[in-house]
């Protein structure tokens, strides 16, 4: 049961997450204002790129095990996100944004719950 509770968490998150860098054009998230200053340091490109991982790792942390099909996928995409949650602290450490790097660690921190949970 908690790993349900967690795995809906960790989906809807990043796929609210992912669907914004895909949907809003790299100066519409920089408006966003600090919370969003990273974007400064990517290409358009490489925006969009974290959008589809952040999307396909929604799905995948929820999908296989839902369906059963492939369900081992469950926990590899929660690596996945584990490792798009390093990559987004190490972006806030180098620029300085400290406090930005809480929610990559509680993120981050659910999908190794989610990891462990499923092994």
């Amino acid at each position: 049961m908690i790993a349900w509770v967690l795995q809906g968490l960790l989906g809807a998150a990043f796929l609210a997450a992912g669907a914004m860098k895909l949907v809003k054009t790299r100066e519409e998230l920089l408006a966003e204002g600090a919370r969003m200053a990273w974007v400064e340091d990517f290409s358009d490109s490489a925006v969009r790129a974290i959008g589809v991982a952040e999307v396909l790792g929604a799905i995948g942390v929820v999908l296989p095990k839902l369906t059963g099909i492939l369900p081992f996928l469950t926990p590899v995409a929660a690596a996945g996100l584990v490792l798009t949650m390093l990559g987004a602290a190490a972006t806030h450490v180098r620029r300085g944004e400290y406090p930005a790097v809480v929610p990559n660690v509680v993120l981050g921190g659910l999908a190794l719950a989610v990891i462990w949970l499923q092994l």
